[in-house]
C-alpha cells in the first residue's frame, strides 16, 4: 500500500483543507464494523494526524474529529447489529469470514461492557464489537455512555503520536533533539516489547524482568538528565507552542487530579475498600505500591533538588525531579489494572495495563503542557512506579498466584473512586484554573 499512501499523502499536503475531512473519515472507517478490517486505518489515521500536526490542524482539532467519527462508527455498527441480529452472518464479507465475528461474539459473551473498553485497543475486535452490542440488544444508553469513554481514549491513543510527530517535524528544535528523543524512545519501546513478549509467553520470571528494565531506565534517567537538555527544551518549546484555552481546562482538571493529597485520599480509599472486602493479599499489594512509590518520589526529589521550568505565572517551589503527578498516578492507575487484570489471560491482563496507563498518562502529560515539570521529569516518576509495583507484584506472588476479585468488590471500589475523583474536580477546579494561568 506504499505507492497508494503516498498518493493520499501528497494530495493532502496540496489540498490542507480537506485534512480535516480526512481525518474523520478514516476515524470513522476504522471503528466501522467490517470496514474497520478491511482498510488499513491505523497506517492511514497516523498518516493523516502527521500532516494534520504540520501546522494544518490543531491538537484540539484533532482530537475532536477523531473522538466525534469513532463514536459515529460505533453507533453505526451497533445499530447494523441491531437491525440485523443473527441474519448479520450472510452480509457480505462476513459470510466467507464467519471467524471475524466469532471472535468478537465470544469476546463480549465473555467480558460485557469491559470488553467495549478494552476491545476498542484490539485492532481485529475494535470494528466489530460495537456491532455484536447491538446484536445481543445491549441497551442504548448504557453503549453510549461506553462508547464515549472509550472513543476518548482512543482518539489520543491514536492520534497524539502521529500530530506530534508532525508538529516536531515542523519546528526548529535544538541540535541534539532527535538523537536523544531516540534514545529515549528506543530505550522506552526495547522495555515495553520485552514485558509483552514474556508476559504472552508466560515466563516464570516476566515480572522480574519488567521491575529490572524499569530500574535501568530509571537509573538511565537519573545519571542522564543533564545531557538531555534537548529533548526537554524541544518538548516543552513544541508544548508551549500549541497551548490553546479549551486545553489548559482539560489539562487543568487532570493535573488537578493528580494533586498529591487527592492521590493520598484515593490511595487511602482503595486501600481502606479493599481491608474492609477482606482482600488481604490485594491490600498488601496496593498499599506497597502506592506507599513506596510516594516515599520513593519524596526521597529522590529532595536529592537530585531539580529546578521547575519557568513557565507558570506562580512558579512552583518544589522540586522538579522526578513528577511527583506522574509517579502517584501511574502507581494508582497501575494497581488497579493489574487487579483487574487477576486471573485472566495475558492478552487481557496486558490489555487492562493499557487501559490503565490512559488517564495515568493524561496526568502526567498535563504537567508537561501546563510548564509545571521537564519531560524527563514525567518519565521518572512513571518508571518509578512501574519498577515499585512490578516489584511488589513479584514479592506477593513468590509463593502464590494473586487471585481475581469477586465483582461484588469492584462494584464497590469503582463507583467510590469515581465519586471521589468527581468531587476533587467540581471542588477545586476554579481555583486551580487561575493558579495554572498561562
Amino acid at each position: 500500500m506504499g505507492p497508494w499512501l503516498d498518493s493520499v499523502t501528497g494530495w493532502l499536503t496540496v489540498n490542507p483543507q480537506w485534512l480535516a475531512a480526512a481525518v474523520f473519515i478514516v476515524a470513522f472507517v476504522e471503528c466501522l464494523a467490517i470496514a474497520g478490517l478491511i482498510v488499513p486505518g491505523t497506517v492511514l489515521l497516523f498518516a493523516v494526524a502527521v500532516l494534520a500536526g504540520s501546522g494544518a490542524l490543531s491538537l484540539s482539532e484533532t482530537l475532536l474529529l477523531g473522538f466525534v467519527a469513532g463514536v459515529l462508527g460505533d453507533v453505526v455498527s451497533y445499530f447494523i447489529g441491531r437491525h440485523f441480529h443473527q441474519n448479520i452472518r450472510r452480509l457480505p464479507g462476513l459470510r466467507h469470514h464467519p471467524e471475524w465475528i466469532a471472535g468478537a461474539e465470544a469476546y463480549f459473551q465473555r467480558y460485557g461492557i469491559a470488553s467495549l473498553l478494552v476491545g476498542r485497543f484490539i485492532g481485529p475486535l475494535r470494528p466489530m464489537l460495537p456491532m455484536v452490542a447491538g446484536m445481543f440488544d445491549m441497551p442504548f444508553p448504557r453503549f453510549v455512555a461506553v462508547s464515549l469513554l472509550a472513543a476518548a481514549g482512543w482518539s489520543v491513543a491514536y492520534l497524539l503520536p502521529g500530530w506530534a510527530t508532525g508538529a516536531a517535524i515542523r519546528l526548529p528544535l535544538p541540535e541534539g533533539f532527535w538523537p536523544e528523543a531516540g534514545i529515549v524512545a528506543g530505550s522506552i519501546a526495547v522495555m515495553i516489547g520485552l514485558s509483552v513478549n514474556s508476559s504472552l509467553r508466560r515466563h516464570r520470571k516476566a515480572t522480574m524482568l519488567i521491575t529490572g528494565m524499569s530500574v535501568l531506565i530509571l537509573a538511565g534517567l537519573f545519571i542522564g538528565y543533564p545531557h538531555l537538555t534537548a529533548l526537554d527544551q524541544g518538548v516543552m518549546t513544541l508544548v508551549q507552542e500549541h497551548r490553546s484555552p479549551m486545553l489548559d481546562e482539560v489539562a487543568v482538571t487532570f493535573t488537578l487530579i493528580g494533586e498529591y493529597r487527592n492521590m493520598l485520599m484515593f490511595s487511602a480509599l482503595l486501600t481502606a475498600l479493599l481491608l474492609l472486602t477482606r482482600q488481604w493479599r490485594q491490600a498488601i499489594f496496593a498499599c506497597s505500591t502506592l506507599l513506596c512509590t510516594a516515599l520513593g518520589n519524596t526521597v529522590t526529589k529532595q536529592f537530585f533538588a531539580r529546578v521547575r521550568p519557568e513557565v507558570l505565572s506562580d512558579p512552583l517551589v518544589t522540586y522538579s525531579m522526578p513528577s511527583g503527578h506522574a509517579s502517584g498516578s501511574f502507581a494508582l492507575f497501575l494497581t488497579l489494572a493489574v487487579l483487574a487484570g487477576r486471573g485472566q489471560p495475558p492478552r487481557m491482563r496486558l490489555t487492562w495495563l493499557l487501559l490503565g496507563c490512559l488517564p495515568a498518562l493524561a496526568i502526567a502529560l498535563s504537567r508537561v503542557y501546563l510548564g509545571a515539570h521537564w519531560p524527563t521529569d514525567v518519565l521518572a516518576g512513571a518508571m518509578l512506579a512501574a519498577c515499585v509495583c512490578a516489584a511488589s507484584l513479584w514479592l506477593i506472588q513468590r509463593q502464590t498466584p494473586l487471585t481475581a476479585m469477586p465483582p461484588k468488590v469492584w462494584w464497590l471500589v469503582l463507583p467510590a473512586m469515581a465519586a471521589l475523583f468527581g468531587f476533587f474536580v467540581l471542588r477545586h477546579l476554579p481555583n486551580a484554573l487561575l493558579r495554572y494561568a498561562y
